[in-house]
């Protein structure tokens, strides 16, 4: 095929069914698909080929009739024209677009199940039964709501993927507006989440480290700091692999070990015996005023659990979309395996650690509380275990969520230097990237304390710009339901983000009320 220019609409040919679309060749040797993309339609929209009927073709020979089969085929793989980037075949989200169901189930898992589900149990605490598990109930099928629109905005747009939060928030809000919007709260997802799994990562190594040691290793051990460094270390080796389809296998991984130690924890945790002064009523405090904010503090720490949103688009851009086979079928049946897992990981979690501890879950969480009540009534072996684990899904959960940063690094060069990146360059912006959010770490150990607040302040990502963006991109019609409700649930994110963000900046000024994971010793 002979080159054309950049700015130059092409349409992509068909390919036999089974046979790849049309390739670019990567930087890191990867094969890059450029297959059309579009947004599926319904069938009583019109296509190319609604004309091309079973009634149209009935009174038509059958030499006549093949070619118009022929050319049906053609259009409903092509679609439409597309307008090719080939900065896409350079950055580490786009480079390698081989991605399938089973790679977006993996990515989503790894995404959506982390280190905060072990903090809901200290939300129920404050919210009681009733209210907890109605507002876990809520803000679950609300964030289930909001993924499904971000998947089918994805290509929303004939012609256009909106590969990235930001892209998609510019195409909504407009180009300034949307950077300011969106820019924040993603930049804090990816790299804020980053830097807290280096302070989770680094404590929980160590404590797995005093476990399985014991007496015999207390001579010379590694400080805090230390650990840190050494878990950084490690997520800067997994961080040179090239792009976000190489960590599908990382982010197996990190799904597996966070459903296996969410499950090792609230099982450990109901089957010891409960303390004897255990109670399941809200933890009373002094005034109405420090109640209200309490409360808030909590919904903020449930909203929290549900993070994983700003990483949708940027995992549906690593598969192939075509007309015929867009890119949102696939993604939304794996990210419907994966949000199953995930409520079979955080309901038990929160409604089995409140159980087991009640109103006397310490403010690290349920591994706190498993570590603190049951330290010596379960065996060392299991107790290690289960912190290896959070140490490997912290490890895979760097990865995905450091990828965004890692991408902007490299658009940054490439846009400027006009080619891609060598692998000396990329190492370079890993390694420099690692070491910072390290720094970070250390200068700010209290970022992991934050849950409530920063939970406030992302809680637009997850719940309020995406009902925002199908309004505006969708343009359902004026005053019809689909209008009402995407407005309210929008506005009403936007309500419940100030007003937990408020909660969570009332319980850091109260000493008595921060949240810690973990505290080092």
């Amino acid at each position: 095929m002979e080159e054309r220019p950049e700015t130059e609409l092409i349409s992509i040919p068909a390919t036999p069914r089974g046979v790849s679309t049309p390739e670019i060749q990567t930087p890191t040797g990867q094969r890059s698909p450029r297959p059309a993309s579009k947004e599926a339609k319904s069938s009583t929209a019109w296509t190319p080929t609604s004309f091309i009927s079973p009634r149209f073709l009935s009174p038509i020979g059958t030499p006549m009739k093949r070619v118009l089969i022929n050319m049906k085929s053609y259009l409903e793989e092509v679609g439409h024209l597309t307008k090719l980037n080939p900065q896409d075949a350079w950055l580490p989200i786009t480079e390698s677009r081989n991605g399938n169901a089973h790679y977006a189930a993996f990515h989503n898992l790894n995404a959506g199940v982390g280190f905060q589900a072990l903090v809901l149990p200290v939300a129920f605490a404050f919210l009681g039964w009733s209210w907890g598990i109605l507002s876990l109930t809520i803000a679950y099928c609300w964030q289930l709501y909001t993924l499904w629109v971000l998947v089918q905005l994805h290509e929303a747009v004939p012609g256009k993927r909106y590969n990235r939060y930001v892209e998609l928030a510019q195409a909504a809000f407009g180009e300034r507006l949307g950077v300011w919007l969106a820019l924040f709260p993603t930049v804090y997802l990816s790299a804020g989440t980053a830097t807290a799994l280096i302070l989770i990562g680094g404590e929980t190594m160590k404590l797995f480290f005093q476990i399985v040691c014991g007496p015999l290793c207390t001579s010379n051990p590694l400080s805090t700091v230390e650990w840190y460094l050494v878990f950084t270390s490690l997520c800067i080796v997994l961080s040179q692999l090239p792009n976000l389809n190489s960590i599908a296998g990382l982010s197996l991984v990190g799904a597996v070990t966070a459903i296996t130690y969410s499950t090792m924890v609230w099982v450990l945790s109901v089957s010891q015996p409960r303390p004897p002064t255990i109670s399941y009523e809200p933890i009373s405090l002094p005034s109405s005023t420090a109640a209200v904010f309490s409360v808030l503090n909590a919904l903020g720490i449930v909203a929290f659990a549900f993070r994983g949103h700003n990483l949708a688009l940027e995992i549906q851009a690593t598969m192939p979309s075509t007309f015929k086979h867009p890119a949102h079928v696939p993604m939304w049946r794996g990210a419907k395996v994966a949000y199953f897992f995930i409520a079979l990981c955080l309901f038990p979690v929160a409604i089995g650690g409140f159980w087991a501890y009640g109103n006397l879950m310490p403010s690290g969480g349920i591994l706190n509380a498993l570590y603190a009540f049951h330290i010596h009534d379960i065996p060392r072996g299991l107790l290690a275990m289960a912190f290896l684990l959070v140490v490997f899904n912290c490890l895979s959960s760097f990865q995905i969520y450091s990828m965004p940063v890692f991408d902007s690094f490299e658009a940054g060069y490439t846009s400027r230097t006009n080619r891609p990146c060598s692998i000396w360059v990329r190492s370079g912006f890993r390694v420099f990237y690692g070491f910072v959010s390290f720094f970070i770490g250390v200068a700010l150990p209290f970022l992991s304390s934050l849950a409530g607040l920063l939970g406030g302040l992302t809680l637009p990502v997850t719940f309020a710009y995406p009902c925002f963006m199908w309004v505006l991109i969708k343009k359902p019609t004026k005053y019809s339901f689909n209008w009402y409700f995407n407005w309210i649930l929008g506005w009403l994110g936007i309500a419940f983000s100030l007003a937990f963000s408020i909660g969570g900046v009332w319980s850091m000024v109260n000493s008595g009320l921060k949240l810690k994971f973990f505290k080092p010793n």
